[in-house]
Formats: structure tokens, C-alpha cells, sequence
């Protein structure tokens, strides 16, 4: 009670977050309660305690009917579930060996994720990942362009990075090819 300002909503939250912090820690229990904040102390205190649930008056709508979730379907939802760039990174990390920022900059964006798992099957990964956000993301920015709008498809950059990785062409070269394909 008695929050009337963002900056104090801070505080009082900072307060009670750390005061029962400190209670729990020394062995005691948050009791369920309506608390009064006090701006001038910057502290809470125990207006009125509540003994249960019913106290606050929480009863169901009349009007809602209660939703009952079964595990299958709970399990069904999950499998649907595109993989979240959290655990994408990991497991770009982990299985592919790349670095976290590279795996961070490589899943920020959903169309970059999808662009190098394209054109990483098969082939070596770190020097996909490398290409991408030296060279590619270069030439894009330089050229003021979207990865959906750049000519070379995954497939392109794979079939390159397959002819650096067996000795075909060099880096150097490459550089060339890219330049080529980047353009054509």
C-alpha cells in the first residue's frame, strides 16, 4: 500500500525483496500479509496480516469454466516447440564447437540461424560460421542488404567452404569466389 511513484515501487520492492531474503536466511517464514510502504524510510511495514487465502477473498469466476490440461497435450504443445535461441547457442557450442558470441550472433536472428544450419550440414561448421559473420555479414551491411535478399544461398557457401576444407581452393582464393558469387 502506499506506492504512488514508479521510483518508489522500485524501492519498496528492493526492500521487501531483500528484507525476506534476510528473514528466510535467519530461519523464519514471510507471513502472508498486506504491507505499507513508508517513502520517507524507504521501508515496508505489517499493516494487517492475513491468516489464509480466504482472507484476500480469491474465489473462481462464476462465469469461467475451469480448463483442464492433459499431460498429452502438455507433452504435444512442447513437441511442437521451435528450439529457443538459448539452447540453440548451447547446442552450437557444445556439437559444432563454436564459440558462444559466434553461436549468440548466429542465433539472434531466426533467418541467420536457419541461413547457417543450411549451409553448415556437412560440412565444417566453425568455418561456415566464420564466413558468415566475417565475409557475408560484411558485404551485406556494406551493401546495405538483407540476408534474404543476398544471392548466395546456403548451398552456395557450403559448396565453397567443402572446396577450402578438401584443399580444392585456398582462402585466398575463396575470398575471390566469394566476391564473384556475392555479385553475380
Amino acid at each position: 500500500k502506499n506506492v504512488n511513484s514508479v521510483k518508489n515501487i522500485v524501492k519498496a520492492i528492493e526492500y521487501e525483496a531483500m528484507r525476506q531474503v534476510e528473514l528466510l536466511e535467519s530461519g523464519g517464514k514471510v507471513d502472508q500479509e498486506t504491507r505499507l510502504f513508508d517513502a520517507a524510510t524507504g521501508q515496508t511495514r505489517t499493516m494487517r496480516s492475513k491468516e489464509d487465502a480466504n482472507d484476500y477473498r480469491y474465489f473462481p469466476d462464476p462465469d469461467l469454466l475451469p480448463v483442464v490440461i492433459d499431460d498429452e497435450l502438455i507433452e504435444k504443445m512442447r513437441a511442437e516447440l521451435p528450439e529457443l535461441p538459448e539452447a540453440k547457442t548451447q547446442r552450437y557450442v557444445a556439437q559444432l564447437n563454436l564459440s558462444k558470441y559466434d553461436a549468440e550472433v548466429l542465433v539472434a536472428d531466426e533467418e541467420t540461424a536457419i541461413y547457417f544450419e543450411q549451409a553448415s550440414l556437412g560440412t565444417n561448421a566453425k568455418t561456415v560460421a566464420n564466413w558468415i559473420t566475417s565475409e557475408l555479414f560484411g558485404k551485406l551491411n556494406k551493401s546495405s542488404m538483407t540476408l534474404a535478399q543476398c544471392k548466395i544461398t546456403p548451398e552456395m557457401l557450403r559448396s565453397m567452404v567443402d572446396m577450402i576444407e578438401d584443399g580444392t581452393i585456398s582462402g585466398k582464393i575463396a575470398k575471390t569466389v566469394f566476391e564473384e558469387m556475392f555479385l553475380s
